[in-house]
């Protein structure tokens, strides 16, 4: 007997056969739980190791237990070899009782149900899909291993056992053979795609259950859900098509259904549908590689996917429905239909003991699907399919539960009665709630240390520490997988994007280094000699450290003497810990002036601010509030460095339709003003005392900031310019030879004679039409000539709109877009509600780190190159994103392509280097490394995916999509890739089963959700009341977003603060996004960046209403306050600590909206309840996961 690679010696093991069988032959086989007791699970437990599921190289075989990250494959394919990991309950406790076994343990014989003895010795081919069943008891040989939360991945990360998630095995639903789905004609477009209420009740009838039938060996699963036309599926991998025959059976009243005794805190069974014991259920690996000889008989690692897919029993009606116990959906389980009417335990999941009350007739189930009927084709050796745990319940008749299934026993051929419609349960599909939970909780704890190549973060919901080892922070940089495929044929077949979103001037935590700043003195930076990238961690010194081979391009390089340092034993510098461009993935080095324009140092910045002083702007105060905040704001312009004040210099323009500009010369007693009223040629009349520094003009600015409200404040004119006022900023900073940033506050259409006038085109009748791609693109080019001007120039445009009617944003915006600058939009501004939103975005926008005058270059390793860009910046070639300024908030989304192939030890590198001016007048390149894995298995690749990561890069694909596209061909885009994404990963990757149950990638099970959101999004399915403006403005803002950003925006952050503890730090437990989840008696707040919902209830206490808003009733509670009042108890404190923590936590200042049930501002609220149905027409999420698994199953088919 022979040990495969990397594992023990295993037992020898034939299949496992009940205790009646070995009491009829007079002999124990190795295996019998009956027999043997928990001395196999003993056995089992006490292993140390296991064996890997991973690419079937003997390599891989054996790793340390920290590894893959908890966000693996569902159903921890790559988890099921080792041993040693018991079964956990709630709390990780142990089961009393519950044996260790992949698949379900014995529940003792059914009466009236002969169980008929297996062949004996080990399977090694794959069933038919006639195969006779297991016994229903089917234990585990003694010698296999136990379900294990280790995987078999390629990379070890560091973070110890406690770490790492408890993966969950996956769940294939059965397919049976002799149902076919309900037709219903293909719905005309994508708004309707949610079923109409007896489509709704058809499609859950095959969600909710399926029946098992006799069949003739060679029929297949039924084309599973009745939600599209009932078409016949061809083999996609030779194992799905459909079958006609449309009949339901009952289990009859001797089998019973399988008792409800296992919560969801338990691993489901991982044995898959129609697997034999000796080909493993998934490895991780394409089917294609689920036969390996390495693997030993028997070994059978779970699946690697979330299954969504019919419950486990078909009911009769009349029928009594035996209670069940929900709890929330973990990891690698399939999605089954529930009872509607079951209570949401999402915030505190039951206990196993009310699971396991009342006497059993056996061990309990863990999932197991009750007792199968008697096999059609006994003559054939094989597995009957099994419901491998489900995201519902499993139900069954215990002795305190209500009787089986009346009715006689009918094993096949007689249509049974069909069930009554049942809706699925949205607990039953995957929560994002429950995801990001479970990632704070496995890996909130422990420092992300990024020494390892190719390692997934912690999601961006979780907060985490960062040890920059040799690759950069995930703040920096996130890329959709991890690890990249070999090939660009590998790459098209999974269409998952590769791309990385890249945020090189973040904000870091307080606890964490900001990026040394490496000095090499006048000869500057180590670069290669041939692609120019600079020296990093990966580069590898030969030849005693002379030289240097570049890890981007191979070219071999010679060290400069200076540079000059020998190799230790292992082949590093002996200086590589001193030499943050050695050991570090983010550092800085200081440029020389070959790195500067016209090999000249550059001026510090200089920041200049540009007020609309039309009768609009000066009528509602915002004139004078803006000169107000100025005269303190500038104490706090961004100093860069350790300077003692900072270097910006500042001027002042107001405008409306002539321009006026201010000398503020520190010598002057008051402040000049000098109008230029040929717009058509503008030019700068003063040089000398425009731009100047604070500290020495202050009294000059501090009066004439006095001034200017004075002056206009019988102003009648109502129009206004605007590309001439932008002019006019570039050509200042022209003139002082500096970059800088304009900062322009205007409120309406420059509708006034000059360059970039513009009429009123806003037309909502080109909504849904081919011409409504125009809406989002400018009417005139000037505007584009315009921001190459300021490019050039390192000219960063922020625009502060506050509009009363169409402002046409798509053409305002394009400068302020294309150099790389911020637009903030307050529509209808009023100072009582908006002051504080206006002021705290103003103070934010002029205080944070800018680089300026920015080139942004991406390097790859040989094989990637990345070959398109997504932000707010401007390229004139194909390689260099150029930005006039770039803050600390703005990202940059690159994506790769492969032109050559890519090696597996080798793995991918990139390097972003960013050359930018600081604010205090320094030249600066900022450098980031990242190497990441590379794989020939398409389950690697998915299995190092980040879903929040892809959703940013699709929404922005999407979004610059409708400039050039009709919407509708976006949206169906985006749904055909992701359905083609999950179809790959089904038929490559997932275990066979049936063509009705959807199987996600553990990684990827929130795609659907996610991509919903995006789907239903302002700018891809507007409601009748969102603006044109509002659609450009929220396009440019979701286009510089980084991956925090718009996981918030897509699906907003949903807390109840009637369950806040006003004595703990921590946040209430979040809910999901739906109506439903909301209850009359509770206050609920819910944030999405741009806004902050606040939702009571009518049935709240008195008390809550008294102690929040300071008013003694419901009625008296006001729509229109922006800041909730400053009360003196502990409800008040700890919310309004809340907000300011959320707040703290966004790029902007979120407006505060106080929305009482069944008033106006509820449509608005429900808007953001992403889980519904749209007013607009956006689907469910249960309805759209129907669509999806649709569109999946056309695609295999």
């Amino acid at each position: 007997m022979t040990s495969m690679p990397g594992s023990e010696m295993r037992k020898p093991r034939g299949l496992p056969r009940s205790h009646d069988a070995c009491a009829t032959s007079g002999f124990c086989r190795v295996g019998c739980r009956g027999c043997q007791g928990l001395a196999a699970n003993a056995d089992v437990a006490e292993r140390p190791g296991g064996t890997s599921g991973g690419s079937g190289r003997p390599g891989n075989r054996k790793r340390g237990p920290a590894r893959e990250r908890s966000r693996g494959s569902s159903g921890v394919s790559d988890r099921a070899g080792a041993a040693g990991v018991r079964l956990p309950g709630y709390g990780g406790q142990q089961m009393p009782g519950v044996p260790h076994s992949q698949y379900g343990v014995y529940n003792g014989p059914v009466p009236g149900h002969q169980q008929p003895a297996p062949p004996q010795g080990p399977l090694r081919t794959p069933p038919t899909s006639g195969a006779p069943p297991p016994t229903s008891g089917a234990p585990l040989p003694v010698g296999q291993p136990a379900y294990n939360q280790f995987g078999q991945g390629d990379v070890q990360n560091g973070i110890p056992a406690s770490a790492v998630q408890m993966q969950r095995p996956s769940v294939s639903q059965p397919f049976i053979p002799g149902s076919t789905p309900t037709s219903i004609s293909q719905l005309s477009s994508f708004q309707q795609y949610g079923p109409s209420p007896t489509s709704a009740q058809q499609l859950t009838n095959h969600m909710a259950r399926m029946t098992i039938g006799s069949v003739p060996t060679s029929a297949a699963p039924p084309a599973g859900l009745g939600y599209g036309p009932s078409t016949s599926v061809s083999p996609a991998s030779g194992s799905f098509t459909a079958t006609g025959s449309g009949l339901y059976t009952p289990y009859s009243s001797s089998q019973g259904p399988p008792p409800a005794s296992m919560t969801h805190g338990l691993p489901p069974t991982s044995l898959s549908q129609g697997v034999p014991l000796a080909q493993p259920a998934f490895s991780g690996l394409p089917l294609s590689m689920q036969r390996l000889p390495s693997q030993g008989p028997g070994y059978a690692p779970p699946p690697s996917s979330t299954g969504i897919g019919p419950s486990n029993y078909p009911s009769t009606t009349g029928a009594p429905r035996p209670s069940t116990m929900q709890s929330p959906p973990l990891s690698g389980q399939a999605l089954a239909g529930l009872p509607a009417s079951q209570p949401n335990h999402l915030s505190s999941p039951p206990p196993p003991q009310q699971a396991m009350s009342g006497p059993h007739p056996g061990p309990p189930m863990t999932g197991l699907q009750g007792p199968p009927p008697p096999p059609t084709h006994p003559s054939q050796p094989g597995y009957q399919i099994q419901q491998n745990g489900s995201f519902g319940q499993v139900r069954g008749s215990q002795p305190n539960y209500g009787g089986a299934y009346p009715g006689t026993p009918n094993y096949g051929s007689q249509p049974g009665p069909p069930p009554p419609p049942k809706r699925l349960d949205p607990d039953s599909i995957p929560s994002p709630i429950q995801v990001i939970e479970d990632d704070r909780n496995n890996r909130g704890s422990e420092p992300f240390v990024t020494g390892v190549r190719g390692q997934v973060p912690p999601l961006v919901t979780t907060n985490f520490l960062v040890k920059d080892q040799g690759n950069t922070s995930p703040r920096y940089i996130r890329c959709t997988s991890y690890n990249i495929p070999c090939t660009s044929d590998m790459a098209k077949q999974s269409q998952v994007p590769l791309a990385a979103v890249i945020k090189p001037l973040a904000t870091l935590p307080t606890e964490e280094t900001p990026p040394y700043l490496v000095d090499h003195g006048e000869s500057g930076p180590i670069r290669c000699n041939r692609c120019k990238a600079y020296m990093c961690p990966f580069m590898q010194f030969i030849e005693g450290g002379r030289r240097f081979q570049c890890c981007f391009c191979s070219c071999v390089t010679e060290v400069p003497p200076h540079y000059f340092q020998h190799l230790d034993h292992t082949g590093k510098r002996v200086d590589f810990y001193d030499r943050p461009e050695l050991s570090l993935g983010s550092y800085e080095f200081l440029a020389t002036v070959d790195y500067c324009k016209n090999n000249k140092f550059p001026n510090p910045p200089a920041f200049i601010f540009m007020i609309d002083v039309s009768y609009n702007a000066v009528k509602s105060g915002l004139v004078r509030l803006i000169c107000e905040e100025l005269k303190s704001l500038l104490d706090y312009l961004p100093r860069g460095g350790n300077l003692e004040e900072s270097a910006i210099r500042v001027g002042f323009v107001t405008y409306n339709k002539v321009l006026h500009f201010y000398n503020v010369k520190s010598s002057l007693a008051q402040p000049q003003m000098m109008v230029v009223s040929d717009v058509a040629d503008m030019f700068v009349p003063l040089l000398d005392g425009f731009l100047v520094n604070v500290n020495e003009s202050r009294t000059v600015i501090a009066s004439l900031l006095d001034q200017i409200p004075e002056m206009f404040a019988d102003t009648r004119e109502t129009e206004t310019v605007f590309a001439p006022v932008i002019q006019a900023g570039l050509d200042a900073l022209k003139a002082a030879e500096c970059a800088g940033k304009l900062f322009i506050f205007h409120t309406s259409l420059p509708i006034a004679e000059a360059p970039g006038k513009l009429k009123n085109r806003d037309d909502k009748k080109l909504i849904n039409t081919d011409k409504e791609k125009t809406l989002f693109q400018p009417q005139t080019n000037f505007y584009n000539n315009l921001a190459k001007d300021c490019v050039a120039q390192g000219c960063c445009v922020d625009l502060f709109l506050f509009p009363n009617q169409y402002l046409d944003v798509a053409t305002l915006g394009v400068v302020t877009y294309q150099t790389g600058g911020s637009i903030y939009k307050y529509t209808y501004f009023q100072l009582e509600t908006d002051q504080e939103r206006f002021l705290n975005d103003l103070r934010r926008d002029v205080q944070k780190e800018v680089g300026f005058d920015a080139v942004m270059r991406v390097r790859t390793s040989t094989g990637i190159r990345a070959t398109d860009f997504f932000g707010a910046f401007y390229m004139s070639n194909t390689t260099d994103v150029e930005l006039a300024g770039l803050d600390c908030d703005k990202t940059i989304t690159v994506e790769f392509k492969h032109d050559d192939k890519l090696s597996e030890d080798s793995g991918a590198l990139l390097q972003c280097a960013l050359l930018y001016t600081s604010s205090a007048g320094q030249r600066r390149l900022r450098i980031h490394n990242l190497s990441l894995n590379c794989c020939t298995q398409l389950a690697d690749l998915y299995r190092n995916c980040e879903t929040d990561t892809l959703i940013n890069y699709l929404a922005k694909y999407a979004y610059r999509g409708v400039l050039n596209n009709p919407v509708k061909t976006v949206r169906d885009a985006l749904i055909n890739q992701c359905a083609q994404i999950l179809a790959c990963y089904r038929k490559n990757c997932a275990s066979p089963s049936s063509a009705g149950q959807l199987i996600l990638p553990e990684c990827m099970k929130l795609l659907p959700v996610y991509l919903n959101c995006v789907l239903k999004s302002d700018v891809l399915q507007p409601g009748p009341e969102v603006s044109t403006d509002d659609r450009a403005y929220i396009r440019q803002l979701v286009t510089s977003m980084d991956v925090a950003e718009t996981n918030v925006f897509f699906y907003p952050r949903l807390l109840p603060l009637t369950k806040v503890d006003v004595d703990s730090d921590a946040l209430p437990a979040a809910i999901r996004n739906s109506e439903e989840r909301l209850s009359k008696g509770d206050m609920y707040l819910l944030e999405n960046g741009l806004n902050i919902f606040v939702w009571v209830g009518v049935n709240v206490q008195q008390g809550l209403i008294q102690n929040l808003f300071g008013v003694s009733s419901f009625s008296q509670i006001s729509n229109t306050m922006s800041t909730l009042p400053i009360l003196e108890n502990p409800f008040s404190k700890k919310v309004r600590s809340i907000m300011d923590m959320l707040q703290a936590q966004r790029s902007r200042y979120m407006k505060l909206i106080i929305v009482k049930q069944e008033d106006k501002f509820e449509m608005l609220f429900k808007h953001f309840l992403v889980e519904d149905k749209s007013m607009s027409g956006g689907a469910s999420y249960v309805d759209f996961l129907c669509h999806m698994h649709k569109e999946i199953r056309q695609l295999l088919s």
